[in-house]
């Protein structure tokens, strides 16, 4: 079985998008997980976009890269710049890959501005998720 892990800082917006999306899209050929270098909550806001979507994220819980050492990982994926800058020593022969994805949460403004902000993010990262499962499971 395929093995991925998502890596942002806090594991509550975009690295919780990506678990759900790379599930979706994967359909069962790999187990997918999440966690950040801090453990914080998932964004209410990441659930609702998420969900517009027809993806439930709605009972991920946000987790620690270490509570994941012992999983052998095909593939370990950093969304932030800030992940795989401060990411502690992961020991894995996995291939890394690593996308900065704009961080939403932290848009100020209007409702629509910072969903808005959410929406654009979102189809980012689904399209991201859709390629690389395109090209790393095909033959699975």
């Amino acid at each position: 079985m395929t093995n991925i892990l998502v890596l942002c800082t806090g594991n509550s917006c975009r690295s919780q998008m990506s678990e759900g999306y790379l599930r979706h899209f994967a359909k069962g050929k790999a187990t997918v997980y999440s966690a950040g270098v801090k453990k914080t909550f998932v964004n209410p806001r990441a659930i609702a976009i998420m969900q517009e979507d027809g993806i439930d994220i709605s009972e991920h819980t946000s987790n620690l890269v270490d509570e994941y050492f012992d999983i052998p990982f095909s593939h370990i994926i950093t969304v932030c710049d800030h992940a795989k800058e401060t990411c502690p020593y992961f020991p894995t022969e996995a291939t890394k890959l690593h996308h900065n994805f704009f961080d939403p949460s932290h848009v100020e403004g209007s409702e629509e501005e910072i969903t808005s902000a959410f929406r654009k993010t979102r189809e980012e990262i689904k399209e991201f998720c859709r390629e690389f499962v395109l090209k790393t499971l095909k033959h699975q």
